[in-house]
């Protein structure tokens, strides 16, 4: 089920790239040599095999991973994503920068990841109910609400964490809502979940411009993925005044330089399911004169102002980090920039606002979910996204205030911000 996997060379394993992250990082820190090798490290891996019954009546074993890469700062949290390409390498990546994502926005979580080998797009809904189940029952004995609380990621739905949060229920012999976030509002959720990593990226779109005095209405912004996340960016930077003039989804994308309306492109790719260049015919302002289709690399090389990768990783590598013209890059993709364009970018004096701390949002919301779930409580979405406002706002000041001091590119300065804070932990704890 599902395309071979491309062979990922070293120079592009995420695994390998986390940890180039952190030694840039660990120049300025300078964390004491036995607390720096435990940061290297993941606390805990889990590969699983899932066997699930397929509706042909067959058998197949599916391979699953959950890395627990600390928790030193508190329970481990992290996302499980389906997806043909899943690697641990991968998902050793993910889990790093969930920790720092985490120790960035200064919440009392460690992190974590979980993927599972398959492709969703040919399973059915009872195969991937199965599948969800299974991984449940293969890993709940190591997962908890005050050890590791997992969440939706790449092609995971409110409805998969909603059996998840059934089968650990019967495990341990109770409704447990709170071992996983993520949920559908009605059912344990938390409003303004789904839409915090889309606005806190529009959040910190609106710290950048105020602190590089722009002018949001003459602001260009392209954004690649138009998934929810987003999505909920582009409706939220449309919102503030911005002007989205390149969006791109996985079939490719558009271009119009005198601006796109979101407002009827979303609604188009939801209720008709139509793809961006498709529905961007109906969201062209009416002063637009053309639109240009483009592919998912020319839009990454687009003449704006703000460049949002809201993607997959390594789509800015060393081949075309030359070519982006943006002088602003926000990542709401996890890893989208490898170590070797960072460089590039930083030399070119590209304003980078990196990963762990430019989609946050997502891990804060589900912070308040699994608060909310504790107390029994329900907050509503502008309370939840106005919460995530203030914690973004405080943590972009203080990476920022960390960038200057040192001297260095907003990346490095959130890794030694982040690192400090889990070695911090780690010392105090005895580990």
């Amino acid at each position: 089920m599902g395309k071979p996997k491309r062979k990922v060379s070293k120079a592009e394993n995420p695994f390998e790239n986390s940890l180039k992250q952190l030694e840039a990082a660990q120049k300025i820190a300078k964390i004491e040599p036995s607390v720096y090798e435990i940061l290297r490290t993941p606390q805990r891996i889990l590969d699983v095999k899932i066997p699930v019954k397929l509706d042909s009546g067959k058998t197949k074993v599916f391979t699953g991973y959950r890395v627990q890469y600390s928790d030193a700062r508190g329970p481990c949290k992290g996302g499980i994503r389906y997806h043909p390409s899943v690697s641990l390498d991968e998902v050793k990546a993910l889990s790093s920068w969930m920790t720092w994502k985490c120790a960035t926005v200064d919440l009392p979580y460690g992190g974590a990841k979980g993927g599972v080998i398959c492709n969703p797009k040919a399973m059915s809904k009872t195969e991937l109910e199965r599948l969800s189940r299974g991984y449940m029952r293969a890993i709940a004995r190591f997962i908890g609400p005050d050890i590791d609380i997992p969440a939706p990621d790449v092609y995971t739905t409110g409805e998969i964490m909603l059996w998840m949060v059934d089968e650990y229920s019967k495990i341990v012999g109770h409704y447990e809502p709170a071992v996983i976030t993520g949920k559908p509002p009605d059912k344990g959720g938390s409003e303004g979940r789904e839409e915090a990593t889309g606005y806190g990226g529009a959040f910190i779109v609106r710290e950048v411009v105020n602190h590089l005095n722009l002018n949001p209405k003459e602001t260009t912004v392209a954004i690649q993925g138009f998934g929810n996340v987003g999505s909920n960016v582009a409706e939220a930077l449309f919102n503030m005044g911005f002007k989205i003039v390149g969006l791109s989804d996985s079939t490719g994308g558009v271009y119009a330089k005198d601006g796109l309306d979101t407002t009827k492109i979303i609604p188009c790719k939801e209720e008709v399911g139509g793809t961006v260049l498709s529905c961007a015919h109906l969201g062209m302002m009416a002063r637009a004169m053309h639109l240009d289709k483009v592919s998912n690399e020319q839009l990454l090389e687009l003449p704006v102002d703000i460049l949002i990768p809201a993607a997959l990783e390594n789509v800015i590598t060393g081949k075309n980090a030359q070519k982006i013209k943006a002088k602003v890059i926000v990542e709401l993709a996890n890893g989208p920039t490898t170590p070797e364009a960072d460089k590039i970018l930083h030399k070119k004096g590209v304003f980078l606002v990196p990963d762990i701390l430019a989609n946050s949002g997502g891990v804060i919301g589900s912070y308040f979910e699994w608060i909310q779930n504790k107390k029994n409580e329900h907050w509503k979405k502008d309370d939840v996204l106005n919460r995530v406002d203030e914690i973004l706002a405080k943590s972009f000041d203080a990476v920022l205030k960390t960038s200057q001091e040192h001297k260095v590119d907003m990346r490095t300065a959130a890794l030694v911000l982040a690192m400090r804070r889990v070695a911090d932990a780690i010392k105090k704890r005895g580990y």
